[in-house]
């Protein structure tokens, strides 16, 4: 059986008393969260600061990005290596807004993937498609170019121990949240794909939904069959919305 996972992308928010005062309140509601495991994922400066706040809480610690290189001329970048340093055990790779705000290809965003599998880490590898893509009818090709990149790379074995999230751009910051039956229908797909090259892979890699889940939304899609947790965004910044989808779990 697949545990759900629970994974807060903070994005570009947070200052230390901010964290310190959203750990705490996290920190009071863990004891009610029996099924799901967490994660946290955030900006790379304060990756210290949370990993000590944390500590053994059993809260997972992740970086919301890395480098597609392992060392060298790069000013700015970031290793995978460097992240597993601070106790991480994910790291998301082609998000949305990595895509589509900084151009990243999708052969980049497999290079990343690629990176994140050699240290040893897990990577929660973002998917989905745009407005227009959808209204397009193009969901499912989109969906299939950006796996093919990874599968290309590094063959189906690179998703053992792997995590998948299915981000409906369009659903992303918005407050639109694509219905459980349409999110369950495109969740499917993605485990179909993987299914026609290795069944038991497939059925053990978790897939989640990063379109806008909320703790009033979350119970509806975390009873679909496909959908195994979720990478949250706004919800995350708030202790009470973040143990919220949490407890849907149970």
């Amino acid at each position: 059986m697949r545990q759900p996972l629970v994974a807060g992308n903070w994005k570009l928010n947070g200052s230390l008393g901010a964290i310190s005062e959203l750990l705490s309140g996290i920190g009071e509601q863990l004891s009610a969260v029996k099924v799901a495991e967490l994660a946290i994922c955030p900006p790379f400066i304060y990756l210290g600061h949370v990993q000590r706040l944390i500590g053994k809480s059993g809260i997972s610690l992740g970086a919301q990005d890395c480098s597609d290189q392992d060392s060298g001329a790069y000013t700015g970048e970031v290793a995978a290596t460097m992240i597993k340093e601070f106790g991480c055990k994910y790291i998301i790779v082609g998000h949305s807004e990595r895509r589509h705000i900084y151009a990243e290809s999708n052969d980049r965003v497999a290079k990343k993937y690629e990176q994140v599998k050699n240290s040893q880490l897990v990577p929660i590898l973002c998917v989905g498609e745009t407005l227009r893509d959808r209204e397009d009818g193009r969901t499912e090709v989109i969906i299939a170019q950006q796996l093919d990149a990874v599968l290309g790379r590094i063959g189906i074995d690179g998703f053992v121990d792997a995590v998948i999230a299915y981000e409906p751009v369009w659903a992303i910051g918005t407050g639109e949240t694509a219905t459980p039956e349409h999110a369950q229908k495109v969740h499917e797909y993605i485990r179909n794909k993987l299914a026609a090259i290795s069944k038991d892979i497939a059925a053990n890699i978790r897939i989640l939904y990063g379109g806008s889940m909320k703790p009033e939304n979350a119970k509806q899609l975390l009873e679909q069959n496909d959908i195994d947790g979720g990478l949250i965004g706004g919800a995350a910044l708030k202790a009470k919305d973040f143990i919220g989808i949490a407890l849907a779990a149970n």
